[in-house]
C-alpha cells in the first residue's frame, strides 16, 4: 500500500470555492489561502449563529497503546462514509503541532484513504494559526519582563512568574533556562522555560472563545504572575490584551479544507489533551453544525481524558449537546490491555481480547454516564480473526452497544458505511439526553473526586500540600465554579502509565494545581506532565525532504 503522503499527493483536490459551495457558502464569505485552503469570514460565522443546528457526533477511543487506535483516521473516514450515504456532513478536527510532526507521533490529518488535504500544508504551517498564537504568547512574555525592567509598578515578584515562553517545536534544551543575563540593560535575571505552543493557555482560549470580543476578555484574564503580597497579576493589568488580540484576529477564524473524497473539513486549533482540553475550537464546531446535518469531531487521547473534557469543559461553555459517540478500538490494542506484548500482537489470541475488553467496557460505561448513546468502531486490521472480532461484538452486546467494523484506512468512505449507518441510527433515535458529570457549583475538590471515582475508577484522592493550598486560594479568588481539567498520563485510567486494562480501587495522587483563568478551568496535575516534548533518538525530521520542484517526501 502507498504511504499516507503518496496517497494524499495523488488526490485531485477540488478548488476550495467548490467545497464552500457545497455548504452554501459564497466566495465572498471565505478568505482564500491559495486554491485549496480558506478561512471562514467572521461575517459568515455571525450570520450562522441563528441558523438551526445539525447533529453532533464525537469520536473518542479506548486508552491509547503503542499498537495505535486510529481515531483521527476513523473520524475522517466516518465523515466520508456519511457522505457515501448522501448525508450533508462536515468533519471538524484539531490542527497538528509541528512538534509531533518532526518527532515521533506524526501529524493529525488521518491516514490511508481517510485523510484531510492538502496534507503537507495542514501538517506544516497551514494558515499560520500556530505562529500567531506563538507570537501573541511571546508578546505577553516580553511585555511582562519589560514591565519589571521599567520599574515594576505592579510590584511583581519575579520568583512567582507563571507565564513561560513557547515555541511550536520539540526542544528539550528549552525546558529550563535562565533569562536576563548580561547586565542591567538586558533585563532582570530569573529562571524561565519554554512550553510547546499547543500547551499555551492562549491556544485553549482561542478554542473556547466565541467571538473576538470574548477572545480579548479571556486574554485579559490570564494570570501571568503574583505580586509580593500574593495577589494575581493579569495580562489586562500589563495592558497586553489588545495587541495580543490584534495578532490573533485572523487565527480566530476557522479553516476550511477537504478530505480525500472532497468532504468539507473545518480544522481549527489544537490544545494539548493533558494540560488543556484537547478539542478543536467552539467556533469551528458550532459553525459546522449550522452548515451541515452531521458534524463529526474528535477529542484527544482516550475517552477518560478527551471525551471527559469535551463533555465537561467544551460542551458546558458552548451549550453543546452531542447526539452520539463513537468509541474507537482495535483488536491489537485490546490484546495489549489484555497483557500481550507488542511483539506478539499478530498472533491470534481470543483470551487476551476478552481480558482487554475491561478497558473498552469502562469507556462505554463512562460515556453512558453523560446520557449519550455510543457505538464501538473496530478499526480493522488484516490480521484480525473472525473469532477475535466476534468476541468484541459479544462483550459489547452485553452492554447494549453495537459494534461496527471500520475499514476506512484501506477503503476510504466505502469502508465507513457500516459505521455511518449505525451513527445515523443512534443520532436519529432521540436517545441522547446529555448532561455534564458535575454541576458548576460543586466545590473544586468534590469535582476532582467525582472525576477520579466515576471516570477513572479510583477509590480516593490525595493531595500534596501545595495542591491543597492552591485549591483553597483559587476558591478564595472566586474560581471555585470553574470546571476541572485533569492532567494525567493518557496510557492508563490511573496515574500510573503501567496499569493497563481497567484498574480500580487505586488512589489518585494530585501533585499540583494551576489556574487557567482566561481559558476558564483549573488544571489538576497528577504527575509530571510533559509540556515541552523532546525529539526521539531517530526523529521523523531525518526522513523528511523536499525535491527540487518542491514536492515533500517522507512526511508520513
Amino acid at each position: 500500500m502507498l504511504s499516507d503522503i503518496e496517497i494524499a499527493q495523488q488526490c485531485k483536490m477540488e478548488k476550495i470555492t467548490d467545497i464552500a459551495a457545497k455548504l452554501g457558502i459564497a466566495e465572498e464569505d471565505i478568505e482564500m489561502y491559495g486554491r485549496y485552503k480558506a478561512k471562514l469570514s467572521m461575517d459568515l460565522i455571525q450570520r450562522m449563529e441563528t441558523a438551526p443546528a445539525g447533529k453532533l457526533i464525537l469520536v473518542t477511543a479506548i486508552t491509547p497503546t503503542p499498537a495505535g487506535e486510529g481515531k483521527s483516521t476513523t473520524t475522517v473516514g466516518l465523515a466520508q462514509g456519511l457522505a457515501k450515504i448522501d448525508k450533508k456532513v462536515i468533519v471538524a478536527l484539531r490542527e497538528p503541532s509541528l512538534g509531533p510532526v518532526f518527532g515521533i507521533k506524526g501529524g493529525a490529518a488521518g491516514g490511508g484513504y481517510a485523510q484531510v488535504v492538502p496534507m503537507e500544508d495542514i501538517n506544516l504551517h497551514f494558515t499560520g494559526d500556530f505562529h500567531a498564537i506563538t507570537s501573541a504568547h511571546m508578546l505577553l512574555a516580553a511585555m511582562l519582563d519589560n514591565h519589571i525592567q521599567q520599574g515594576n509598578a505592579l510590584n511583581i515578584d519575579p520568583r512567582r512568574i507563571c507565564w513561560k515562553r513557547v515555541v511550536d517545536m520539540n526542544d528539550r534544551e528549552l525546558r529550563q533556562i535562565v533569562v536576563g543575563l548580561g547586565g542591567k540593560v538586558n533585563g532582570v535575571p530569573r529562571q524561565d522555560g519554554f512550553d510547546i505552543t499547543v500547551a499555551s493557555e492562549i491556544m485553549a482560549i482561542l478554542c473556547l472563545a466565541t467571538s473576538l470580543r470574548d477572545l480579548k476578555e479571556r486574554l485579559a484574564r490570564i494570570i501571568v504572575a503574583y505580586d509580593y503580597a500574593g495577589q494575581p497579576v493579569t495580562a489586562g493589568q500589563i495592558k497586553a490584551q489588545g495587541a495580543m488580540a490584534a495578532l490573533l484576529k485572523d487565527a480566530i477564524k476557522p479553516n476550511l479544507v477537504q478530505t480525500l473524497e472532497h468532504v468539507p473539513a473545518i480544522i481549527h486549533g489544537g490544545p494539548f489533551a493533558n494540560i488543556a482540553h484537547g478539542c478543536n475550537s467552539i467556533m469551528a464546531t458550532k459553525t459546522a453544525m449550522k452548515l451541515a446535518d452531521y458534524t463529526i469531531t474528535e477529542a484527544g487521547f482516550g475517552a477518560d481524558l478527551g471525551a471527559e473534557k469535551f463533555f465537561d469543559i467544551k460542551c458546558r461553555y458552548a451549550g453543546l449537546k452531542p447526539d452520539a459517540v463513537v468509541i474507537v478500538a482495535t483488536v491489537r490494542a485490546l490484546k495489549m490491555h489484555g497483557g500481550v506484548p507488542k511483539t506478539e500482537l499478530k498472533t491470534p489470541n481470543v483470551a487476551a481480547v476478552k481480558a482487554g475488553m475491561s478497558n473498552l467496557e469502562k469507556h462505554i460505561e463512562n460515556v453512558k454516564k453523560y446520557g449519550v448513546p455510543a457505538v464501538v468502531a473496530i478499526n480493522r486490521f488484516e490480521q484480525d480473526t473472525v473469532e477475535e472480532l466476534e468476541a468484541v461484538r459479544e462483550h459489547c452486546a452485553k452492554h447494549g452497544v453495537n459494534v461496527a467494523l471500520s475499514e476506512v484506512f484501506a477503503k476510504g468512505g466505502e469502508g465507513g458505511i457500516e459505521l455511518a449507518k449505525e451513527v445515523v441510527r443512534l443520532a436519529e433515535s432521540g436517545e441522547a439526553n446529555f448532561a455534564p458529570l458535575y454541576p458548576s457549583e460543586m466545590s473544586l475538590k468534590d469535582k476532582i473526586l467525582t472525576i477520579a471515582k466515576e471516570i477513572y475508577g479510583a477509590a480516593d484522592v490525595i493531595y500534596s500540600k501545595n495542591a491543597e493550598k492552591s485549591l483553597k486560594e483559587f476558591t478564595e479568588m472566586g474560581f471555585g465554579n470553574l470546571p476541572i481539567c485533569m492532567a494525567k498520563t493518557q496510557y492508563s485510567f490511573s496515574d500510573d502509565a503501567a496499569l493497563l486494562g481497567a484498574p480500580s480501587g487505586f488512589t489518585l495522587n494530585i501533585k499540583e494545581c494551576r489556574i487557567s483563568a482566561g481559558a476558564g478551568f483549573v488544571v489538576v496535575l497528577t504527575g509530571d506532565i510533559m509540556t515541552m516534548p523532546g525529539l526521539p533518538k531517530v526523529p521523523s525530521a531525518e526522513k523528511i525532504d523536499v525535491s527540487d520542484d518542491g514536492i515533500i517526501s517522507g512526511l508520513f
